[in-house]
């Protein structure tokens, strides 16, 4: 006996791209297209009258913007499943809509073959993603990653990262203040708030933390 098909609901604003999809599926043993919205608002009206297996999701729509629709979908229909559709690949987009509940992220330029492949292995349970994608996702969860291990320092003011700059160069506290032309007990008072404010041991590690920061 076949497998029942997997029903798709189409969320395009584009007409000409969401009649291509429809062709696609229709043409494929094994799927049906069970309601088209060309707006977010309209999907989740759609998805909640046809319950799809699948939701073929565009981003930059009209009314309520993919990714919103995807968070509504996966609150109201847990069992119904997201796959994002877009030509778009911004970092935000492809974070945001990965927070939102989607279990698939395809660029529009994807081969039929591969998008016919991506909605079974969804239906079936996995998690599927673009591998261009997924390179930009993993660099990016290491870009925060490394962001989260650097301490967190309170930001110098345009006088402390002058005298920072002019410590790291070796000289005094008396000979940065003849540079800025201020008293060296004013100098001293800022270096120790920059030693404070970057939780240095000495001049010689505020210098170094200070050149690792971009502050030099």
């Amino acid at each position: 006996m076949a497998s029942p098909a997997i029903r798709v609901l189409l969320a395009e604003d584009q007409t000409l791209m969401r009649q291509g999809l429809k062709t696609i599926l229709e043409l494929e043993d094994g799927f049906e297209v069970v309601g088209e919205a060309g707006d977010g608002a309209a999907a989740v009206v759609q998805a909640l009258i046809h319950r799809p297996d699948i939701v073929l999701m565009d981003v930059q729509m009209p009314q309520m913007n993919g990714v919103l629709a995807t968070a509504q979908l996966s609150a109201a229909l847990p069992t119904t499943r997201v796959i994002i559709l877009t030509t778009f690949d911004y970092d935000e987009y492809v974070f945001d809509g990965i927070k939102a509940g989607a279990r698939g992220y395809l660029l529009k330029d994807v081969p039929a073959d591969e998008l016919l492949a991506t909605i079974r292995r969804v239906h079936a349970g996995e998690s599927m993603i673009q591998p261009s994608v997924a390179t930009r996702i993993i660099a990016e969860f290491s870009r925060r990653h490394t962001a989260e291990q650097q301490p967190k320092y309170e930001p110098l003011t345009e006088r402390e990262r002058e005298v920072l700059r002019l410590l790291s160069d070796g000289l005094s506290n008396k000979a940065i203040a003849l540079r800025l032309t201020l008293a060296e007990g004013t100098i001293k008072n800022h270096v120790s708030t920059i030693l404070d404010k970057l939780q240095a041991a000495n001049r010689t590690d505020a210098a170094r933390l200070g050149r690792e920061q971009g502050l030099i």
